[in-house]
């Protein structure tokens, strides 16, 4: 029994033992990551790793100094209501009166202007003709090359979002967008997209009013070209009457009926061609006043209507006026906060990425320098 329980002791024993460790590879000993030696090597060389914090520190801060300030001013527009349409209206109006409807509203307006407004060669024509821009990109005598991609990166800065996204449009009663622009100043920012809102403007007024007047001059030449269709054809009849009666006299006075048929009692079944119901007298008087009226249309009151129509027409006048295709819910806004990260949270940043950086090559560094040991 002794013997047993001794080797019993000896196996446990040599499970316990060090030696069972000598088999093992080198890489599995000692996988404990010790944190009290690493802050211990940091400590060491804190002069390296505060000298590079405060060396980034400093880069940052040049950094934000050198870079070019961020000012967006915005502006909120939605569709023209009355108030911005008033004097356009009375000239619809007017149109309307002289059967003239052109297929304008205040959605189509407010979408032709967002179309100019977002043309990129709008933008580069505004940018180039503008006084704004052009003192600025020409202060430092550029070519044309290098003029041509500060307009273009210039017109890039300005912006129209649609504040309505897809899934709530039909959510939202009007329609929303935001326009903006991005420069150095915050003052230069608010005028030039102030200025770009006014220039699109002027483009969409001007257009909607050539288009009123092409609408108004195929009125004319529509009403024109029917009028003169209508006096031909009623000239047409017109002969066509005038022979008419000419054979009914003939037959009147063949027949031998001088006066009507109805005046004195007798049943003449009257001919579908050649009416002789007057008689040769009444024939013959309405022969006279059929030969005297020398414009066709004195008697047609359609007509004539259609031409005192078309007279004030002629005489109609679509002046230039001025009318507004959107309505402002927010007007081009003076910049009060400066966009991008600020100067505090770049140098602290720079600080950050010193910090790490320094404190990695001096762990690195202290590595290579135990595996060499």
């Amino acid at each position: 029994m002794e013997p047993m329980l001794a080797c019993m002791t000896l196996h446990i024993q040599s499970k316990n033992d060090a030696s069972i460790y000598e088999g093992f590879p080198e890489r599995y000993k000692n996988t404990e990551i010790d944190l009290l030696g690493l802050m211990s090597t940091l400590w060491k060389s804190k002069r390296i790793i505060i000298s590079t914090v405060l060396i980034f520190s400093l880069i940052g801060f040049f950094i934000s100094a050198l870079l070019t300030p961020k000012w967006t001013s915005r502006a909120e527009i939605t569709p023209a209501e009355n108030a911005q349409w008033s004097q356009l209206q009375k000239t619809l109006s007017t149109l309307h009166v002289l059967d003239v409807k052109p297929s304008l509203d205040k959605g189509e307006v407010f979408n032709l202007f967002l179309k100019k407004f977002n043309s990129e060669s709008l933008r580069e024509e505004f940018l180039t003709s503008s006084p704004l821009v052009a003192g600025k990109l020409m202060a430092s005598n550029p070519d044309a090359e290098e003029l041509r991609r500060g307009i273009v990166l210039l017109s890039d800065k300005i912006k129209a979002v649609n504040n309505t996204s897809v899934k709530s449009a039909d959510a939202v009663p009007y329609q929303s967008w935001t326009l903006s622009f991005t420069a150095p100043v915050a003052g230069e920012a608010r005028d030039i997209l102030n200025s770009y809102i006014n220039y699109i403007s002027a483009l969409v007024v001007k257009e909607t009013l050539d288009y009123l007047r092409e609408e108004v001059d195929l009125k004319k030449d529509t009403e024109r070209e029917s009028l003169a269709l209508e006096r031909e054809r009623m000239n047409t009849l017109h002969d066509t009457k005038l022979k008419r009666l000419n054979y009914s006299l003939e037959v009147a006075n063949a027949a031998g009926i001088k006066r009507p048929v109805y005046s004195n009692g007798q049943s003449v079944q009257d001919d579908p061609d050649y009416s002789i119901a007057l008689g040769a007298d009444g024939i013959a008087e309405k022969l006279k006043i059929e030969q005297s009226i020398t414009d066709v249309t004195r008697l047609n009151a359609d007509f004539r209507y259609r031409e005192h129509r078309l007279a004030e027409l002629d005489k109609l006048d679509i002046k230039d006026i001025t009318f507004m295709p959107f309505k402002y819910q927010l007007s081009p806004s003076l910049p009060t906060k400066k966009e991008g990260p600020g100067r505090v949270l770049l140098i602290i940043l720079a600080a950050l990425c010193g910090g790490i950086l320094a404190s990695a090559v001096v762990l690195v560094r202290h590595t290579l320098q135990q595996r060499h040991h």
